[in-house]
C-alpha cells in the first residue's frame, strides 16, 4: 500500500488558503463577515447584530473568532476567512487520530485524504458556514473522549466535553447529539452496558454547562429580558428556549416556522457532489456494514466498531427528519463518513474485496475524476475564459493524470489518483471560476467601490439607499464598511445623495423627475444558484440583470 506523506496536506491547505483571493459569497457568509464585523467594531461579543438589527438564529462562536480575527488582520477576506480554514485543517488532523484510534495509522492517514479532498470541504473553504467549526469540534469530541475511553486519563474526557460545548457554540446541541449517537451505538451493539453509567459524565455535563454559561447570558439578556421585541414577527421570544429547544428540536417537532419540504432522501442526494469523488464508495461501505451487521444478529465482537457508521446513520436519521433542511447540514459527519470509506478502501489495496467488484470500483472511480477534470477544462475554457496559460495548465495536468491512470500498478493509486485530481480540479475552481463568478455579485463590487471611491464617508449612511432592490446585497456593508437603508417607497428618496438600484428603479426615479449621474454599474446574478443558460457566455446576457450605484439630484 503506497504511503501518504505529509507534504500532500501541505499542499492541501495552500489550496484552501487561495480561497482568500474569493470575496465572501451571499447570502450566508456574507452576512456573518457582516455581522463578525459590526461585533469587532462595537467591542459587544455578548450581543448579535445583522446590519444592527437583534440576531436570533446562530450561536456567537463563529462571531467572536472571525470578529477576533478581523481586530488583527483586518476587516478583509483573510481576516474573516482565516479561522474557518483553520478549522478545515484541524478537523483533517482530528479525523486521523480518531480512525488511528479506532483502526490504524494507515486507515487514518486514508481517512484525513478523503476529508481534505472531499469537494464540501474545498467549498465550505470559498463559501464559509458555520458547519465547518461544528464539524471540528465534534470530530475533536469524538477523539479525545475515545482516547480517554481507552486509556482513563480524565483530561481527555474533559477537553471532549469542552469541545462538545464549543460545538455547542458553534450551532447548537447537534454538537453534543452526534458524539452520543456514534457512542451510544457502538456500546449498545457491543453491549457494553457499563459505559452508560460512568460517574465522570457528571462532571462533563458541569464542564459543558459551565463554558455556555457566557453565551447563555448573551441570550438571556438580548432577548429574555425584552419580552417587548419583535423577532422573527413575534414578541415574548425567549433567546434561551430558542437555541436550547426550537432551532434544533423545533423543526422535528414541528415548532419551528422554518419548512422547506425536504424529505429524507434530500441530504444523500446533496452528498452525491459535496462528497466527491468518495461517494459512491461510501455507499457501498456503507451496505456492507449494514449487511454484516445483520448477519451478526446485531452484536459487534470486540475488535469491531459501530462509532462512525453508527454516528453518521443517526445523526442522518436525525437531520432528515427535519422540516427544514439545507445540504450543508450534514457536513458535521464527513469525518465519520471518511473513515468508514478509508476502512473499506484500505480492504480493496490489500485484496481483501472480490476481484471483480474491486477492478469495478478502480475503473468506475477513474471514470468519474475523468469527467470532473473535462468539467474543469470547460469552465475555465468556455464558461469563464482563462489566460492562455492557466488554460494550458490546465489541458496538460488533465493529460499528465491521464497518463498515470494508464500507467502499471493502477491499484494502489487509487487514493492518489482521486486526490490528486480534487486537489488539482479545486485550484482552477478556486482560482479561476470562483474568482470570476464573483464579479456577479452586487454586494461585494459595489462595497469594494463605495469604499475606495467616495471619500466622505461620515454621512454617507444617512446620505446612501438602496431603492428597489431585488437580490440580495449581504456583502455590501462588510465591503463598503457602512450599514445603509433599504426602501421601495419613492418619497424615503428625499434628502439622498447616492442611489443604489437597477432599471426598473432607475425608470421610477426618471419618471419622478430625478436626474443623476451613473457612478458605478454592473450586471449581477445569483451566484448561489447557477444555471446552464448563466454558465453559457452566448445566454449569460438573458440571466444577469443590471444595477447601478447613482448620484442624485431633483
Amino acid at each position: 500500500m503506497p504511503k501518504i506523506p505529509f507534504w500532500i496536506f501541505i499542499i492541501i491547505a495552500i489550496v484552501y488558503f487561495t480561497s482568500v483571493r474569493v470575496d465572501t459569497m451571499d447570502v450566508d457568509a456574507s452576512q456573518y463577515a457582516e455581522m463578525s464585523r459590526e461585533m469587532m467594531k462595537s467591542g459587544d461579543y455578548l450581543h448579535l447584530y445583522d446590519r444592527g438589527l437583534d440576531y436570533l438564529d446562530k450561536p456567537p462562536f463563529l462571531f467572536w473568532v472571525t470578529a477576533t480575527s478581523m481586530k488583527l488582520f483586518g476587516t478583509t477576506n483573510f481576516g474573516y476567512k482565516l479561522p474557518s480554514i483553520l478549522a478545515a485543517l484541524w478537523a483533517i488532523f482530528a479525523t486521523y487520530k480518531l480512525a488511528t484510534r479506532l483502526y490504524d495509522k494507515k486507515t487514518g492517514k486514508i481517512a484525513a485524504l478523503i476529508l481534505a479532498t472531499c469537494q464540501g470541504m474545498f467549498l465550505w473553504t470559498n463559501d464559509i458556514r458555520c458547519d465547518t467549526m461544528l464539524m471540528c469540534w465534534v470530530t475533536t469530541a469524538f477523539w479525545l473522549i475515545q482516547e480517554w475511553i481507552e486509556n482513563r486519563k480524565i483530561h481527555y474526557f474533559l477537553l471532549g466535553c469542552g469541545s462538545i460545548a464549543l460545538g455547542m457554540m458553534t450551532k447548537g446541541p447537534l454538537a453534543l447529539m452526534v458524539p452520543v449517537f456514534g457512542f451510544m451505538s457502538n456500546w449498545v451493539l457491543k453491549r457494553d452496558w457499563k459505559q452508560f453509567m460512568r460517574i465522570e459524565y457528571l462532571l462533563g455535563i458541569l464542564v459543558i454547562a459551565i463554558l455556555l454559561i457566557p453565551m447563555s447570558i448573551g441570550l438571556y439578556t438580548q432577548f429574555d429580558l425584552h419580552p417587548e421585541k419583535l423577532v422573527n414577527g413575534h414578541k415574548n421570544t425567549s433567546g434561551l428556549r430558542f437555541f436550547y429547544w426550537s432551532q434544533s428540536f423545533g423543526r422535528i417537532t414541528g415548532e419551528s416556522p422554518w419548512k422547506n419540504g425536504a424529505d429524507i432522501s434530500f441530504l444523500m442526494l446533496n452528498m452525491l457532489w459535496s462528497f466527491l469523488p468518495w461517494i459512491f464508495i461510501f455507499i457501498i461501505a456503507l451496505i456492507r456494514n449494514g449487511v454484516l451487521l445483520v448477519k451478526q444478529k446485531f452484536l459487534l465482537t470486540k475488535e469491531q466498531e459501530w462509532i462512525s457508521t453508527g454516528g453518521f446513520l443517526l445523526t442522518y436519521l436525525c437531520l432528515g427528519m427535519s422540516a427544514y433542511q439545507l445540504p450543508h447540514y450534514i457536513f458535521v459527519v464527513f469525518p465519520l463518513s471518511a473513515i468508514v470509506t478509508a476502512v473499506y478502501i484500505k480492504e480493496l489495496i490489500d485484496g481483501k474485496i472480490p476481484v471483480k467488484l474491486a477492478n469495478f470500483l478502480k475503473y468506475f472511480q477513474a471514470t468519474i475524476m475523468l469527467l470532473l477534470l473535462f468539467a474543469m477544462n470547460l469552465l475555465i475554457q468556455f464558461s469563464f475564459p482563462a489566460s492562455p496559460i492557466v488554460v494550458f495548465t490546465g489541458v496538460a495536468s488533465t493529460l499528465a493524470w491521464l497518463f498515470i491512470v494508464f500507467y502499471k500498478k493502477f491499484s494502489a493509486k487509487l487514493v492518489w489518483l482521486s486526490a490528486s485530481g480534487m486537489i488539482l480540479i479545486n485550484l482552477f475552481l478556486t482560482n479561476q471560476v470562483y474568482f470570476s463568478l464573483l464579479k456577479y455579485q452586487i454586494g461585494n463590487q459595489l462595497g469594494i467601490f463605495v469604499k475606495e471611491n467616495i471619500v466622505s464617508r461620515k454621512m454617507l449612511a444617512k446620505e446612501m439607499i438602496t431603492y428597489k432592490m431585488h437580490d440580495p446585497m449581504n456583502a455590501f456593508p462588510f465591503y463598503g464598511d457602512v450599514i445603509i437603508d433599504n426602501t421601495d417607497t419613492i418619497t424615503y428618496i428625499t434628502n439622498k445623495k447616492y442611489v443604489i438600484t437597477m432599471d426598473d428603479g432607475l425608470q421610477d426615479l426618471e419618471k419622478h423627475g430625478y436626474k443623476h449621474a451613473t457612478l458605478f454599474q454592473g450586471s449581477c446574478f445569483k451566484v448561489s444558484e447557477l444555471s446552464p443558460e448563466f454558465l453559457n457566455p452566448k445566454t449569460r446576457h438573458k440571466e444577469v440583470k443590471n444595477y447601478y450605484l447613482i448620484a442624485i439630484s431633483k
